[in-house]
């Protein structure tokens, strides 16, 4: 999943601060001004609130400012990232206010400006910037901005009145209201415990014992970036069984060095408490006070630990700055960290948590020993349990680093590989593989191997290039474990769907051919089940596959799957699904595999499913289930650093129709795809484009999309969806031959599926390519099928397509039955482009628009009295705003009220009414900053 800058930041709680920015965005797009400091401990959270506020107003103007301790002594640093962007519309600005601003900015030579004429520039100049749409400024890290950038925006921040401007100003609690005081705060506050436990729970996919997440919480006291920095010193294994070896000391300059350098100085009873209490992470105060005896260490230490600031000793044990258990572990000698793993193991229980106690005996040895690994081994699949597969990779290689026997060495470290590429530890999997290829290897082990090292490759390009060796390891797997080959080619034919480099079909179609004379294993599983009825898909058609794909189907729906099992074979079998016009099987298989990779903490698994998943809720109408999905999805990557095709947020921008937001991402992700060799989002980018422009009514363009993404028929899926949208292109762009052309592929195709949703789509397509009775009849037809389903934006756009076919046919009472029902679907559904559509012809068939109520007149303020009686003695728009400190743009907002309240429309008007008296013009210096 690619992390685009225009992606929505997660955030946990702070729903009250969410709503207090998207009413200032609101408030502007309706033409108010608005400003906010938003202010809060380091950490808090604040920098987030401000991505929020850009992203919700990413449909408008956005200028950003980030103040910087380097430039807090230069002046008008910060006023020039405001105005920058900005800098083409000075020249609208009058001649005094633009050589204020050109001077301050270092533009223009002169003599130094008046700051207030600096702050009027820079407010006229926001006041034009907003006048085609809304501005939005974001300030960040504004204790750091220099006194005259701050003093300027200040200045802004009091006078903005009716622009249609927002200015935030993030700073940090300490700050002092010299700058920003009077002006209205936002306070962000620690996150509550259950905020915070879900931010841990979006860090770590894995899950976590419940006595570590409480800790975690604990010592980071609600500060999210305290929470984020904890999870990345320590991986979730370490965070679920304790540090391990590979934490590395504090270096000079970093800013724990000054807390290492404490610690040299204590004494070695104490040291060794506190190492103890950071690498047994429960923070079970009973099981430290055990170790602490076996480290021959009495209750005499316990005063000293907390005295120095770092631990504190009660029910749990926890250490009062969040860094420092990394410090502390990292800080320890070699031998010591085994002493007091030792000393750990020894106070561990081994009936109630065998798995910890063998992680720390794993640390406590020097050299090879079986027995260690062994008890390593067999707590795998409880480590799984509570640390995910990434947990279970690093059980399974520590055991492989402890077994002295080069056989079960090295079985042991494939299982470890295998394990890390199920976490999505591709880079720590090809060095392992580099490791156990070095050791004297059997047949077995080197097909395993081969196998391996192909996934490897596959999951960092995913081309047509991994396919040979994929189908040598499965082929030569098969003498050994017919099981293992066809994990091999479940592999191979991934590999293949996703090129984009291989010629239509061969590369599916080589697979199909390996499979079916491959040995079928004695006890198939239902992936096994599944990749034969896909070899058949492909070697002998839909129609021919269509029951073996079913069974595919039920097996996985009804039977119990190993997780390698589901990590494997759980996304093409919901493909199956989804070929299948199954929406009900789609749903479940989706819900499960979710819900599966969530338990199992595999990050990598867990957004592909939640991008299979975004489709079923997409195709079920839940737009708003999509977007937090689509939120999850952000939060996993962030989490692990992955960079995957955005498949879901394509198919999202697509049913929204919201071409501004939707054309670029699709623009971008395509580019990627591309880079990347990932056929699937090339060709899904495709039929999203198809759609896009089809509900936007822009059919050549999506007659262009849906003929390239047809191309590719064995997308099962995507290809079907596909055919759809080019019926409807190619008969609105006037191309019946075409559409009857992509009519033919898709019929047999519904007729093999049967289902109420494919015979309800087919009847609806078919509809398009007739007149007359028989069109009528096929119309209907859809909206009864369709209406049996679980797929309403199906429906919605039959009635859609049947009331602009009744329209045309001069049926305008029907017609206006058929759209009302369609647009208030549409638009319930979110799918704003085909409920704009339905609004045009429904607006065609003649139905009538309530027309606005005007206003009633009301008296002028003293404000608008000001204005008025200005701009009654001949003071311009810019006049009018030099006088008052306020905008043009303001001012043109008063005038506006005040001709419509005196029910006039000219200044000459305003004269006879207000008359050309002379006003009290304001000196500069009464006037408030």
């Amino acid at each position: 999943m690619m992390q685009r800058e225009g992606a929505p930041p997660t955030l946990y709680g702070r729903r009250s601060e969410r709503q207090r920015l998207d009413e200032l965005v609101r408030a502007a797009e309706e033409g108010r001004s608005g400003v906010l400091v938003v202010d809060g401990e380091r950490g808090v959270g604040k920098s987030a609130l401000l991505a929020h506020l850009a992203h919700r107003a990413r449909n408008d103007r956005v200028v950003r400012v980030c103040g910087a301790e380097s430039e807090a002594d230069l002046a008008f640093a910060g006023l020039h990232q405001l105005c920058s962007p900005l800098l083409d519309l000075v020249g609208r600005l009058p001649a005094p206010q633009a050589d204020a601003l050109g001077i301050s900015l270092g533009l223009r030579a002169g003599p130094s400006p008046d700051g207030f004429l600096v702050g009027l520039a820079t407010l006229s100049l926001l006041s034009e910037a907003s006048r085609d749409r809304p501005l939005v400024c974001v300030v960040d890290d504004a204790h750091w901005l220099d006194d005259a950038s701050a003093q300027t925006l200040a200045f802004v921040a009091r006078r903005l009145e009716s622009d249609a401007v927002v200015l935030v100003v993030a700073t940090r609690a300490a700050d002092d209201d010299r700058r920003w005081g009077r002006l209205p705060r936002l306070t962000v506050p620690p996150l509550a415990t259950v905020d915070a436990e879900a931010l841990l729970r979006s860090a770590i996919a894995a899950p976590l014992d419940r006595r570590v997440r409480t800790r975690l919480v604990a010592e980071t006291h609600g500060i999210p970036a305290a929470l984020w920095d904890v999870t990345r010193r320590f991986s979730t294994t370490e965070l679920a069984f304790g540090p391990q070896a590979s934490v590395t000391a504090v270096t000079d300059g970093c800013p724990e060095a000054t807390l290492a350098r404490g610690l040299e100085g204590l004494d070695e009873p104490l040291r060794l408490l506190l190492l103890a209490a950071a690498a047994e992470p429960t923070g079970d105060a009973a099981l430290l006070w055990r170790a602490a005896e076996n480290l021959g260490l009495g209750s005499e230490a316990v005063a000293p630990a907390q005295a120095v600031g770092l631990l504190e000793i009660q029910e749990t044990v926890r250490f009062r700055h969040p860094t420092a258990r990394s410090v502390v572990y990292g800080a320890a000698a070699a031998a010591d960290r085994r002493v007091v793993h030792q000393a750990l193991a020894d106070a561990t229980d081994p009936v109630q948590d065998p798995d910890r106690r063998a992680w720390h005996l794993a640390h406590a040895v020097a050299r090879p020993d079986e027995r260690v690994a062994r008890d390593l081994e067999r707590s795998v699949g409880r480590a799984a349990a509570q640390g995910g597969p990434a947990a279970a990779a690093a059980f399974l290689q520590q055991a492989a680093t402890l077994t002295p026997d080069v056989r079960p060495r090295v079985d042991r470290q494939i299982a470890a590989i295998d394990a890390l590429l199920n976490a999505g530890a591709v880079d720590a999997a090809r060095e392992l593989c580099g490791v156990a290829e070095g050791e004297v290897l059997g047949d077995l082990h080197r097909a395993r191997l081969d196998q391996l090292r192909a996934r490897i490759e596959s999951a960092s390009c995913r081309g047509a290039d991994v396919l040979p060796p994929l189908l040598s390891a499965a082929r030569r797997l098969e003498a050994f474990d017919p099981q293992l080959a066809f994990d091999s080619y479940a592999d191979a034919l991934t590999a293949a769907l996703f090129s984009a480099r291989s010629t239509a079909g061969i590369g599916v179609r080589a697979v199909a051919d390996a499979v079916r004379d491959a040995r079928v294993p004695v006890d198939r599983r239902p992936g096994d089940l599944a990749v034969q009825a896909m070899a058949v898909l492909y070697a002998d058609g839909y129609a021919e596959a269509v029951p073996l794909l079913r069974r595919a189907v039920e097996a996985f729906d009804t039977e119990e799957l190993s997780p390698g099992e589901g990590a494997r074979f759980s996304w093409l079998v919901e493909l199956v699904a989804a070929g299948l016009w199954d929406e009900h099987a789609w749903d479940r298989l989706t819900g499960r595999d979710v819900r599966r990779a969530r338990e199992a903490g595999a990050g990598d698994a867990l957004t592909v499913a939640l991008n299979t998943r975004v489709y079923v809720t997409l195709f079920g109408g839940d737009l708003g289930a999509a977007r937090t999905l689509l939120e999850e999805i952000h939060a996993v990557d962030a989490a692990a650093g992955t960079a995957l095709t955005p498949y879901g947020a394509i198919g999202l921008a697509a049913f929204r129709g919201d071409q501004a937001e939707a054309e670029p991402l699709l623009a971008a992700v395509r580019e990627e795809a591309v880079a990347r060799d990932d056929g699937l989002g090339t060709w899904v980018v495709q039929w999203a484009q198809a759609l896009l422009y089809n509900g936007l009514g822009r059919y050549r363009e999506a007659l262009v999309a849906a003929r390239e993404a047809v191309d590719r028929p064995d997308w099962m899926a995507v290809a079907t969806w596909a055919l759809v949208e080019l019926v409807e292109a190619a008969s609105r762009a006037g191309e019946p031959t075409t559409a009857a052309g992509a009519f033919a592929q898709l019929a047999p195709l519904a007729r093999a599926s049967g289902s109420d949703w494919a015979l309800g789509v087919a009847a609806r397509c078919e509809a398009q390519l007739h007149d007359g009775d028989r069109a009528d009849s096929l119309y209907r037809e859809s909206i009864d099928r369709l209406g049996r389903t679980a797929v309403p934006p199906e429906l919605a756009r039959a009635h859609l397509l049947y009331g602009e076919w009744l329209r045309r046919a001069g049926r305008r009472v029907e017609a206006r039955e058929q759209l009302r029902t369609a647009h208030q679907m549409l638009v319930a559904l979110g799918l704003a482009a085909f409920a704009e559509r339905a609004r045009r012809e429904l607006a065609a068939t003649g139905e009538t628009v309530r027309k606005r109520a005007h206003g009633t007149r009301d008296e002028l303020t003293p404000q608008e009295m000001h204005v008025a009686r200005l701009a009654a003695e001949g003071l311009t728009n810019p006049d009018i705003g030099t006088e008052l400190f306020l905008s043009p743009r303001t001012v043109e907002w008063h005038m506006g009220k005040v001709f419509g309240k005196l029910g006039i429309s000219s200044r000459r008007q305003l004269r006879d009414v207000i008359g050309a008296a002379q006003t009290s013009r304001p000196r500069r210096d009464a006037l408030t900053a």
